[in-house]
């Protein structure tokens, strides 16, 4: 299939030649076409059908034509069935059926097909299902197997309740014509001059009256006529009769039929016949079954019979336990299960026949035997469990590899039954369900990791292209600064300055975003009241939208505390104001409310949060509003509807990654027309937001000459803080890695205030190098700087009292000031 699909003319079917494939298409060929199991994939409006080797076995006569060509036009027999499956896939949803029955056409006539399979759908570059990834297997005969299987064990428990030989021989007249779905079956039996019919209804009796004769088949021709009197099943397919066989033919009305005489001692007993009205091919399986049938059901009349005469003759107790135990024995014999006595230590007191099958092993070389001596050493363990549970006779279904003659191993689904020390146990062969199965999970995890390594591609190069954009401004700033001060030209300079300046600002800003979406950035929660946060923006939100726009702020009466970083909501909520600015294009209104939540545990597992108290914080614009797909891929990084230059797409994801961090979550609510409110859900917090509110509100004091010891394995870090510390009047002293910033901490020289990094060299981690710290003076501040979403040695944002945390990229300013107001405090 390989050498096909690369030769075969892609150019004339819709999909066009596979240069122009999207990558998830030319990904599941790959894999198809690797794959021993039989699967197929479907793509585009068409759906148009590749497939590999294994499934060219499943189309017959079908392959190789079908291949480019529209799936349901290949199936065109069976689309009724099929189409509402794909239509659930098109619509996202995976399809797993363990069984489908279908009538195809795939050898030159219809045939009943069964099939197990799973129809995932697969999405193409832009997130849309554009196709159809299939691993099936063709379990056509198997199941016609097991439905032989099982009629053979149903009607011979049918025939065994009945006692009647006229009973008996209607019975299975009628299950076989049901089962087969014949026309017409009956037995005939000779009497005298011609043929007495016992027959299904719907027989034409009149009509077999007219084949009287020897043995009333003298009229089927002479070579039928012959194989009858020799006691041989004759098979008639569609066959063109002599003219006088023709004539009494007609008269029953049918073109196919299977005759099986029973002879016994020379001499024919009965027959049954089996008759189609429509042309067919009678396969092997179902003359076996007929003639199969014929025998046991003409033994049950026999057995009947008999039964009856040692009734009436009132034979002895034992002559009736020794037919049961006969037909035990063959039950026994017969089954394709195994069937095994053994004691409860394990070892095997009787195996059936069947082992043989399954295991190639005889009963002889079993018995005697403990299973130790065949179950694969890695289930040995719960095999032995097993014993257990089904001597306590609570042993439900327990599956396990046995070691087969060959050396390899089989699986086997095992059920069991304990009879006072013996326990009984019936033994299924499963291993086709068991590749089955893996070859399944194979499938599905290489497409998961398809689809994974294009989210990462995505992430990537969107990330790549706006770092990309502000490094150009940073270093054409700088660039320029540095040609004007070469050249003399002192003017204007600033201008570069601020280029560069705003450059790092917002390349901070997309770290911080990234972090945020990814929940990795480092949070410094306090105490906040949302109302005071959002009034202390309000003026803030209505220079940002304008005078188009109106803002109505609607606070909570008596709203809960949460624990949340306050500069990183701040940040979040004016992202949603510009968003709901951004859909008003025209004007409208913004309101901001707040509210107090009691969360049910139904409403919580949705939004996978623990139930509980939340505070809401809720953005509402009067815009055009969201459609349900733009909803679905609004938090996804990069994602954006406003045109190219104007929006990094990583607004909404940096809101949704704070609000999973902060333990609670965002939510959405929109339709095209009717404008959009997206609400933040964040837990309670017990505590008193006050004391962090006057935190904030201290003011930065000089430096006085305290001493600060400065803690950053990146020398610029430590030359530019230093002086701008020193500037301010603090004593700074400094140190490369968490090992020297220790002993100079242990050395006696005054410190009031360690400012160091997260990540440091030399063995200690900055968390580490502050707890040594404060091992001796445990009222010392730390001041964490990082840049990175060190959360593991940080304690998941929970900084022990006394500890702050300003992340980098920071300005030396703000830095300074952070200083200030942790030694006045």
């Amino acid at each position: 299939m390989s050498v096909r699909m690369r030769t075969f003319d892609w150019a004339a079917t819709p999909l066009g030649p596979p240069s122009g494939w999207p990558q998830p298409l030319r990904t599941l060929v790959t894999v198809m076409l690797s794959a021993e199991q039989a699967m197929f994939l479907t793509w585009g409006p068409e759906r148009t059908l590749l497939y590999n080797s294994a499934y060219g076995v499943i189309l017959g006569r079908k392959h190789p034509a079908a291949l480019g060509q529209p799936f349901m036009q290949v199936w065109q027999e069976a689309a009724s069935e099929l189409t509402p499956l794909f239509e659930r896939v098109d619509a996202g949803e995976p399809v797993h059926m363990d069984d489908i029955s279908l009538v195809l056409e795939r050898h030159g006539r219809p045939e009943e097909a069964h099939f197990a399979f799973s129809y995932t759908p697969v999405r193409d570059d832009h997130r849309r299902v554009a196709g159809l990834f299939c691993p099936c297997s063709d379990t056509t005969a198997q199941v016609m197997s097991e439905r032989r299987r099982a009629f053979r064990l149903k009607l011979a428990d049918e025939l065994r309740n009945l006692a009647s030989p006229e009973d008996i021989m209607l019975a299975a007249e009628h299950a076989l014509g049901s089962y087969l779905g014949a026309t017409r079956v009956g037995y005939a039996t000779p009497e005298q001059d011609g043929l007495h019919a016992t027959l299904q209804t719907g027989f034409n009796a009149a009509g077999l009256a007219k084949l009287s004769g020897r043995y009333a088949f003298a009229a089927l021709g002479r070579e039928l006529a012959a194989s009858q009197s020799q006691g041989r099943t004759s098979v008639l397919q569609d066959t063109a009769l002599d003219p006088d066989a023709a004539a009494a033919w007609s008269s029953i009305g049918s073109r196919a039929c299977v005759w099986v005489p029973l002879v016994r001692d020379g001499r024919l007993r009965t027959c049954l016949m089996v008759l189609s009205d429509a042309p067919r091919a009678w396969s092997q399986e179902d003359v076996s079954l007929i003639e199969d049938v014929a025998a046991r059901s003409w033994e049950t009349v026999e057995r009947a019979r008999a039964e009856a005469n040692l009734r009436r003759l009132n034979e002895t107790l034992e002559q009736r336990v020794a037919e049961r135990t006969a037909e035990r024995d063959r039950l026994w014999t017969n089954s394709r299960d195994l069937l095994v006595v053994l004691d409860r230590q394990g070892v095997f007191h009787a195996v059936n026949p069947a082992v043989h099958g399954v295991l190639g092993w005889t009963p002889e070389e079993l018995v005697g035997r403990s299973f130790r001596d065949f179950v694969h050493p890695d289930d040995l363990p719960a095999t032995e469990d097993a014993l257990v549970q089904v001597t306590a006779d609570r042993l439900e279904v327990f599956d396990n590899r046995w070691r087969h003659r060959d050396g390899s191993y089989r699986w086997l689904s095992w059920t069991g039954r304990p009879d006072g020390e013996i326990l009984y146990a019936i033994g299924r062969h499963i291993t086709a369900e068991k590749e089955q199965q893996a070859a399944l999970v194979r499938a599905e995890e290489t497409l998961r990791q398809s689809q994974k390594m294009e989210a990462v591609g995505q992430l990537t190069s969107g990330l790549a292209h706006d770092f990309n954009n502000l490094l150009t401004g940073i270093s054409g700033g700088l660039e320029l600064l540095q040609s004007r001060l070469a050249a003399g030209r002192t003017d204007n300079l600033t201008r570069y300055i601020d280029i560069a300046q705003a450059g790092a600002r917002r390349a901070a800003s997309l770290t911080h975003r990234m972090l945020a979406f990814s929940r990795r950035l480092t949070l410094d929660p306090r105490p906040t009241n949302l109302d005071h946060l959002v009034a202390g923006m309000e003026e803030l939100i209505r220079r940002t939208i304008g005078p188009e726009i109106a803002l109505h702020v609607s606070p909570c009466r008596n709203l809960w505390a949460t624990l949340i970083d306050p500069a990183q909501l701040d940040s979040a909520l004016l992202n949603l104001c510009i968003n709901a600015r951004d859909a008003m294009p025209d004007g409208g209104t913004l309101m901001i409310t707040t509210a107090n939540h009691d969360l049910g545990a139904a409403q919580a597992a949705r939004h996978e949060v623990s139930a509980g108290h939340y505070v809401s914080l809720c953005v509402t614009d009067t815009g055009g509003g969201m459609t349900a797909e733009v909803i679905r891929r609004a938090f996804d990084p990069f994602f954006t509807t406003k045109p190219i230059g104007t929006g990094t797409g990583l607004g909404l994801s940096m809101v949704y990654g704070f609000a999973r961090q902060s333990g609670g979550y965002a939510h959405i609510d929109s339709a095209p027309g009717r404008g959009t409110t997206l609400c933040l859900y964040l837990p309670r917090h017990a505590a008193s937001p006050e004391a962090s509110a006057a935190e904030a509100a201290r003011e930065p004091a000089d430096g006085g000459g305290r001493a600060v010891l400065l803690v950053d394995d990146e020398p610029a870090v430590r030359q530019l803080a230093g002086e701008v510390l020193r500037e301010r009047g603090y004593r700074v002293l400094e140190a490369e890695d968490g090992p020297s910033g220790l002993r100079m901490m242990q050395s006696g020289a005054r410190v009031d205030l360690l400012v160091t990094d997260v990540g440091l060299p030399g063995g200690m981690n900055g968390r580490q190098l502050a707890d040594a710290a404060r091992a001796g003076r445990s009222d010392l501040p730390v001041l964490f700087i990082t840049g990175y979403a060190e959360t593991a040695v940080l304690g998941e944002g929970q900084l022990a009292p006394g500890m702050h945390l300003l992340t980098k990229p920071f300005t030396l300013n703000v830095l300074a000031e952070r200083v200030g107001e942790l030694l006045k405090a």
